[in-house]
């Protein structure tokens, strides 16, 4: 049995069931037509429930594995609070095998609270990545990765609107990937259990890549990222999506350079958004680094207070992509 293998099947079935509670609600919003008037108690419905389903999965199996999570239960206590929490019940039960009562749906989210650290086993977990993807109707993640010791060992990234082929748009959505460290990337339908190596496209110039960065401005940001493609003599427009989903999309070759370009100094990245991908990137054949060239570190805490932003490409251009990113951050900074 290859390393990991019980760990990666729960961590599929876990982020499956969560991803399915997220369709529901994503669906509902659809047929509503509610998504464009940003209305978040949809989203924070399927927020809180997709964290209770994983760790109530992950606590079934692995009872003593502390869990970085993104949300926890104290905007949910109070009366004035009971048909919220009754709404995040009753979608949490619809995949669970046990249904939950309240307080052990409380219980559930609030396992996400480990402070994280550099010893020990630990699992960090983003419920839905990509709020205002969610909300707009386009691409969120539901996100999945195992740390053991500071080091990513396993990430699981559900992606239910993304088409398994990005150039079809007609073709099947609902994408799941897979990476554990030393066994490659891999990607698979939520509808099939066959899953599908995947690399990065193979490219030897900058000036023949896509750009993948994301949808609001307020996450990366985009003027720089103009400045960085001028500078490579990219002229391809840039491949924007919210979430996690960019890791995979750059990851199967829909593109070839993620920038995530810090928009303040003051900004700190979760280690929940990024745990999972950079992993899967790794197994890919892609290189991931801040804007300074060093590797993400996932040993201090619930952030990644050792780096600033993020730069993805192929192994061949990673060095020309950081010197043009430099560029532009040091004449940004001397201004």
């Amino acid at each position: 049995m290859s390393a990991f293998a019980l760990e990666r099947s729960i961590a599929i079935n876990a982020v499956l069931q969560a991803s399915k509670v997220c369709q529901t609600v994503f669906r509902h919003l659809a047929s509503a037509g509610t998504i464009t008037k940003l209305d978040k108690s949809p989203v924070t419905v399927a927020d809180y429930s997709a964290q209770a389903v994983i760790n109530t999965i992950l606590e079934k199996s692995f009872p003593n594995d502390p869990i970085a999570g993104e949300e926890d239960s104290k905007n949910l206590h109070g009366d004035e609070r009971k048909p919220l929490r009754q709404r995040i019940l009753e979608l949490t039960n619809t995949v669970l095998d046990e249904p939950l009562d309240e307080n052990k749906l409380l219980n559930a989210i609030d396992r996400g609270t480990h402070p994280g650290g550099i010893k020990g086993r630990m699992w960090t977990l983003d419920p839905i990545d990509g709020t205002m993807g969610f909300l707009r109707g386009e691409q969120f993640a539901v996100c999945l990765a195992l740390i053991i010791d500071g080091q990513v060992e396993l990430g699981v990234m559900g992606c239910p609107n993304l088409p398994f082929d990005l150039k079809n748009q007609e073709s099947e959505k609902g994408c799941l990937f897979v990476a554990v460290k030393g066994q490659g990337a891999f990607q698979r339908k939520f509808s099939s259990p066959d899953v599908l190596p995947i690399h990065f496209a193979n490219i030897s110039s900058p000036s023949e890549a896509t750009f993948c960065e994301s949808v609001e401005s307020g996450h990366s940001a985009h003027g720089d990222a103009a400045k960085v493609a001028a500078l490579l003599g990219i002229s391809k427009p840039p491949l924007r999506m919210d979430s996690q989903c960019k890791y995979c999309c750059v990851s199967r070759g829909d593109a070839n350079i993620y920038l995530r370009l810090p928009t303040s100094s003051e900004y700190i990245e979760n280690i929940w958004d990024h745990a999972s991908g950079s992993l899967l990137v790794n197994e890919a054949g892609g290189t991931i680094s801040d804007i300074y060239g060093k590797a993400l570190d996932f040993s201090l805490g619930r952030k990644l207070t050792a780096n600033t932003g993020v730069v993805v490409s192929h192994p061949n251009i990673h060095s020309q992509i950081l010197d043009a990113v430099q560029k532009v951050i040091v004449k940004k900074e001397n201004i």
